[in-house]
């Protein structure tokens, strides 16, 4: 079954970043499948200057509904632009580099051990959904509704 999200459960909050302080938004919702939690995702879309649109995009994966977090890893990318591509790319990144990881994170994964991780297809699967149908990413990055992938 495919992944979804609660569109109207998501949630969306303006901070300025701390290295330009320029505001960004942080949006955030919870992943399901089968309307089972599988996840979620916290998006930060920056205007940092100089570069066009960026995005970092965390993904804490895991069990979920019951009293513990020791299963939850979180992985980490960025989207934006890349040089010779007319579209952003997404590559592995290091999750919560802003300092806002939480117990609920469990392991922040480098990108060498989200590479190896047997959660890795799902992980992108993620970052796909996001990309495709959270509103204020999809904005952010392509200034227009963005084509689903095949797949959805």
């Amino acid at each position: 079954m495919p992944l979804s999200m609660d569109l109207s459960e998501r949630q969306s909050r303006l901070y300025d970043c701390a290295c330009c302080g320029r505001p960004f938004e942080r949006v955030w919702a919870c992943v399901e499948r089968d309307d089972r939690l599988v996840g979620v995702y916290y998006a930060n879309n920056y205007h940092h200057r100089g570069k066009g649109p960026e995005t970092y995009i965390d993904v804490i994966l895991g069990t979920w509904g019951k009293d513990t977090v020791a299963d939850h890893v979180t992985f980490g990318c960025r989207v934006g632009p890349v040089g010779g591509s007319s579209e952003p790319d997404a590559n592995y990144w290091q999750p919560c580099l802003d300092g806002s990881a939480t117990a609920m994170h469990g392991h922040l994964l480098s990108v060498e051990e989200a590479k190896k991780h047997p959660w890795l297809a799902e992980f992108w699967n993620v970052i796909e959904l996001v990309l495709a149908k959270d509103p204020a990413v999809n904005w952010h990055l392509y200034g227009r509704r963005r084509q689903p992938h095949q797949s959805e």
